[in-house]
């Protein structure tokens, strides 16, 4: 009987590494948080994009939350930025990762065209995705640098063309390689547009902000950001049927591990970009008057590699109200199968809410 437990045990539990334990950028959070979170909530509550019980549970995911530790030291009204791009990024994100491909396809044309026109009114009936955006880069642009102005629209644009390519492997159940999903993930998981918000300010070059070594370091960024959130998220993608884009099933898949063997693997790949990233640094050639850029920018991109892994524990987004518990143990249990494809009244989307399936299992 003890030898079915632990069985059982080994296939419901699974470790989940400590991988920022020796990071050097510290925990940090905007002072405006409490004030900017409010105004930011509210405004997006009035698009009414999701059925209250939907909206109840995107509002536990406290995306104003992972901006205001992604851009701790940004002025308020930047903050007010990073934080309505959170909720975009997240809000395109629970429209599409329900569709095919050819209605992401017709959802990113709407994103596309409201980001090019920020000023135009949008079509009545159409898709919410296009007013959100539309207010979102309208109130960007008015203090932001044209360079930033470029360069995010550059990497959004990449963003949303590899949504329709990650809906293309959903609707299809394809399974990537390692080295193929990293190539899609690094654009779906939509960091470098994130990283915009630290260059608002300020002119950013581009023969300095597309130079070899500045790109490498970037992508390394990039790369741990996405590890760590593919770990996080991992046991509710499986519960919601989205595990196949995810770099710990790939890893299952290719290499024939368990979940906690995953997780290990991942982890440790985790610490050998850690390493690029940290060498990569030391070998930045002076740019003239861009040098003290640079470091700021740099010492934003490692805040959010830190910001990212914090809010994945102190949200309810990935492990409801577990956060703190697994954040100490380091034991995750694994989610039973939900069912999130249900159209609700106002629209077809429906937002897990992890803190219900977590009390569920514990009463069982």
């Amino acid at each position: 009987m003890l030898e079915v437990m632990d069985a059982h045990a080994k296939m419901t539990l699974f470790y989940l590494p400590d991988t920022m334990v020796n990071w050097p950028w510290p925990r940090a959070i905007n002072p405006h948080f409490d004030d900017v979170k409010i105004e930011v909530d509210a405004a997006f509550r009035d698009f009414k994009a999701l059925s209250p019980e939907s909206q109840k549970a995107f509002d536990k995911c406290d995306f104003a939350r992972l901006a205001a530790l992604a851009y701790p030291n940004a002025p308020r009204e930047h903050l007010r930025i990073g934080c309505e791009l959170m909720n975009v990024y997240f809000i395109v994100d629970e429209y599409t990762d329900i569709e095919n491909a050819a209605v992401t396809k017709e959802m990113v044309d709407i994103v596309l065209d409201a980001l090019h026109h920020p000023h135009k009114i949008r079509p009545e009936g159409e898709c919410i995705l296009g007013e959100i955006v539309r207010r979102y880069w309208a109130r960007a642009i008015q203090t932001s640098s044209l360079s930033s102005q470029r360069h995010f629209i550059d990497s959004y644009t990449a963003y949303l063309h590899a949504v329709v390519v990650e809906a293309r492997d959903r609707e299809y159940s394809h399974c990537r390689s390692i080295d193929d999903y990293l190539k899609l993930r690094r654009d779906t998981c939509g960091a470098k547009s994130a990283f915009a918000i630290y260059e608002m300010g300020i002119e950013f070059p581009d023969e300095v902000f597309y130079h070899p070594i500045i790109a490498e370091l970037v992508e390394c960024i990039v790369e741990l950001i996405l590890i760590d959130n593919d770990m996080a998220s991992y046991n509710r993608e499986q519960a919601t049927g989205d595990e196949n884009h995810n770099l710990i099933t790939a890893i299952m898949l290719e290499l024939g591990l368990d979940r906690s063997g995953a997780m290990a693997w991942a982890a440790r790949y985790h610490t050998q970009v850690e390493k690029r990233f940290i060498d990569g640094l030391a070998q930045v050639p002076s740019l003239g008057t861009c040098t003290d850029v640079l470091v700021k920018y740099f010492d934003g991109i490692a805040t959010w590699a830190r910001a990212n892994h914090c809010w994945s524990y102190e949200s309810q987004r990935y492990f409801g109200i577990k956060g703190a518990e697994i954040q100490r143990s380091r034991i995750v249990q694994l989610l039973p199968k939900i069912n999130c494809s249900d159209a609700s009244s106002v629209a077809k989307v429906n937002v897990a809410d992890l803190s219900n399936i977590d009390a569920a299992v514990h009463r069982e």
